[in-house]
């Protein structure tokens, strides 16, 4: 277990899940710590990076290509301080920080790991119900519609047009952008058949959206809570039916690996490397003990080198 904690939080990696608990301090921005604790699965990384600076340095992650649905909605937009894939490394915490990021290459080599794009969502997204709130305009979105209410401050159009509720099988995507100069951001919901022509102040499916307070990020959340459940972008599977959520569960096995008989032998390399992580979800799930876990992993790890 690698585990790094610093003043904006806590990273740990079992092997097969990088875990994020944001800090509590004033200093971390608001959209982590709205975002809670994020795991993310070896399978959605395409790299990790730790970036040396005068004082301490940064760690990050980097996703594959359609791996998250909040990156997916912000498109590179988010600050440094609101991405929750990197985080500020104290000075004293730069030996860690290196050794981390070690740790997760040998994994992702180990596991052999595919770097590409995705044409599936390897992160849930945020949890629901979640709420969020623009320049003229209050969203929520409870896992299956979302709805909308105007302020007293929007446009004249969006009054006339009234509240809206949406379906998600009514939706075709989510859209979120973050004010730039003078230009307004916006967080707008497009229905099936309808082209957004409208500037977002006009537009009734469109929140208004300035600047990027350390509050407005929940805009961001919420409009990635909602791409997490429509189809992926890319015309990939659409997600499972059902809430999408964060929980630390264990998948289903063809078969439950027997720790004192876990190499498999004769297996090839792709079946040890599977049960590798099927190990690995049964020791964070709490069915093997640490023991088990490091008896059984040592004996697939034997195989594997058997195999080769």
């Amino acid at each position: 277990m690698a585990e790094l904690m610093v003043r904006d939080g806590t990273w740990s990696f079992d092997g097969d899940r990088v875990w994020i608990v944001p800090g509590q301090e004033r200093s971390v921005h608001r959209l982590r710590q709205d975002l809670g604790e994020t795991s993310v699965p070896l399978e959605a990384l395409a790299g990790i990076a730790y970036e040396p600076a005068r004082k301490g340095g940064r760690l990050r992650l980097r996703l594959r290509d359609g791996a998250d649905p909040l990156l997916h909605v912000t498109g590179g937009s988010l600050p440094d301080d609101a991405n929750p894939y990197q985080v500020a490394v104290d000075p004293d915490r730069t030996g860690v920080a290196e050794y981390f990021a070690d740790e997760v290459r040998h994994s992702l080599l180990l596991d052999q790991v595919v770097t590409g794009p995705t044409d599936r969502y390897l992160l849930p997204g945020p949890a629901v119900p979640l709420s969020a709130a623009g320049v003229d305009g209050v969203a929520s979105f409870d896992g299956e519609h979302v709805h909308i209410e105007w302020r007293w401050t929007t446009s004249e159009s969006k009054k006339h047009a009234g509240a809206r509720d949406f379906a998600l099988a009514d939706l075709a995507g989510v859209d979120w952008r973050p004010a730039s100069g003078l230009e307004s951001g916006y967080l707008r919901f497009r229905p099936k058949g309808v082209t957004a022509t409208l500037k977002p102040e006009h537009d009734p499916n469109a929140i208004e959206l300035w600047g990027f307070k350390k509050e407005s990020g929940r805009t961001a959340l919420l409009a990635a809570a909602v791409a997490a459940r429509l189809p992926h972008p890319s015309g990939g599977s659409a997600p499972a039916a059902g809430p999408v959520t964060a929980a630390r569960t264990a998948p289903a096995l063809e078969q439950t690996p027997d720790p004192g008989n876990a190499s498999g032998g004769g297996q090839d390399p792709d079946v040890l490397l599977r049960r590798l992580r099927e190990l690995g979800e049964l020791h964070r799930d709490g069915i093997l003990t640490a023991e088990e876990f490091a008896a059984a992993k040592a004996a697939v790890l034997k195989g594997f080198h058997g195999a080769g």
